[in-house]
Formats: structure tokens, C-alpha cells, sequence
């Protein structure tokens, strides 16, 4: 029996809403919940079909300097991707930089503001 069903949601720290809001909202389009309940730091839930990013402005505990050059190759997010070509184009009018994947796979890597590895996967 399998009682782990799927993930609900994954929790990202940043040192900036505002910013980290700009580049999750803007560049990569993805929508905010306004459901957040009140809490005693500044935060955002972002929503992605049932699936959720929670974003922590907190003080990171993890260092941000020295990380592996390619995201894929550091702990990342995977978010699902429906027309990669536009997500692309955002990421490139924003100047943010990103690796295709070497796997074949119509992939993309890059980091949001805080350093955080986001690998966008193109699932139809």
C-alpha cells in the first residue's frame, strides 16, 4: 500500500519577496494564492494546478556562494511546462541565464534570484 500520494506543495527560501515575486510571477508566469494564512514572516503561495510553491522570505541557512554552475546538478525544483518556446523567451527579455538539458529532454535549467535551481521539463 502506497499512502505517499503526490507532492502538495515544496517550500523555497528568498531573501526578497517583492524580487522573488517579479521573477516566479512575471518570468515564469506561474499565479498566487491569496489564501496564505497569516504568518510572522513575509510570504506568498503560488499555485500550479493542485500543487503549490511556498515562498519563505526568511534568512537562508544554506550557502548561496560556491554552488555547482549548472542547477541540475544542485537540489532544484522541477515545474512542468506547456509551450517551453514563451517560458524561453521570458527567461532570455529578463536576462536570466539557463542550460538546456544534455539529456535529450526538452529541459531547461536556470536559478531565481536567490540562487535556487529551477529546471523546467516540457510536458505538452
Amino acid at each position: 500500500m502506497n499512502e505517499i500520494t503526490g507532492i502538495h506543495h515544496a517550500s523555497v527560501v528568498v531573501s526578497d519577496l517583492p524580487r522573488a515575486l517579479r521573477f516566479y510571477v512575471d518570468v515564469l508566469g506561474i499565479e498566487v494564492d491569496t489564501s496564505r494564512p497569516s504568518m510572522p514572516f513575509d510570504g506568498a503561495w503560488l499555485q500550479l494546478g493542485d500543487q503549490q510553491i511556498h515562498l519563505l522570505q526568511l534568512p537562508n541557512p544554506d550557502p548561496v556562494a560556491a554552488r555547482p554552475e549548472h542547477p541540475g546538478r544542485d537540489r532544484h525544483t522541477a515545474l512542468k511546462v506547456r509551450g517551453m518556446e514563451a517560458v524561453v523567451s521570458r527567461l532570455e527579455q529578463a536576462g536570466i541565464a539557463m542550460a538546456h538539458s544534455r539529456s535529450g529532454r526538452r529541459a531547461v535549467f536556470c536559478r531565481d534570484p536567490d540562487g535556487n535551481g529551477i529546471e523546467l521539463v516540457e510536458t505538452g
